[in-house]
């Protein structure tokens, strides 16, 4: 492996260090966005039910905010419970903005590793390619081992840009999706909860009763 790095030339270092960084983010985000830690189950029934129960005082909004970024998003508007929805609406917007924000955290830099790293790779080459034709030039083509150093750089960079690039823009791909699908998620349970609190909806609970 090692020799494989120092074939590449310097060029390796930064596609190498590039294939750390993702590799963290890839991993910070899979156990950031897990489902049940952003959007928690039954979250909207548990606060109705502590509406109901006139249970909803500072203590429980507290705790309902450190929840889950859900639950910052519906305290948000917990906190305006008394008065009409455009209010709840509104503070539920501003918070939920911040709290995407914070789900599309190294989403960008990730993007930015799987663009980067098929150019650091084309680099190696345009450079092992010059190292080609200088030899070329130097020695002739009589040497075929001055030739393949550089035609080896040129090809090391190029496949270790690719085989970074490519499951980092997979993976980018795949956690853009997926925070798009949680927003959604939160979107849904803020209005439920806003609709629930109303009157303009009747709440899985009374529902299942019923």
């Amino acid at each position: 492996m090692l020799e494989i790095v120092t074939a590449g030339g310097w060029l390796m270092l930064p596609i190498l260090l590039c294939s750390v960084v993702a590799a963290a983010i890839v991993g910070e985000r899979f156990w950031t966005l897990q489902q049940k830690r952003i959007t928690p189950k039954h979250l909207v029934t548990q606060i109705w039910q502590l509406y109901r129960n006139d249970q909803l005082d500072n203590l429980q909004l507290r705790k309902i905010r450190d929840s889950s970024p859900l639950g910052r998003v519906l305290a948000a508007g917990l906190v305006n419970i008394r008065h009409d929805r455009d209010v709840m609406k509104e503070g539920i917007e501003e918070t939920g903005r911040q709290v995407v924000s914070e789900l599309e955290r190294y989403l960008n830099t990730l993007g930015t590793i799987a663009s980067i790293t098929p150019l650091l790779g084309l680099l190696g080459t345009v450079i092992g390619m010059i190292k080609v034709f200088s030899a070329i030039t130097a020695h002739g083509i009589g040497d075929p081992g001055i030739l393949a150093g550089g035609i080896s750089e040129a090809l090391i960079t190029t496949a270790t840009g690719l085989s970074v690039a490519i499951p980092s823009l997979m993976f980018y791909r795949y956690f853009r999706g997926r925070v798009d699908a949680l927003v959604l998620k939160m979107e849904d349970e803020a209005l439920k909860l806003v609709e629930v609190i109303h009157g303009e909806r009747t709440s899985e609970t009374e529902g299942s009763a019923e």
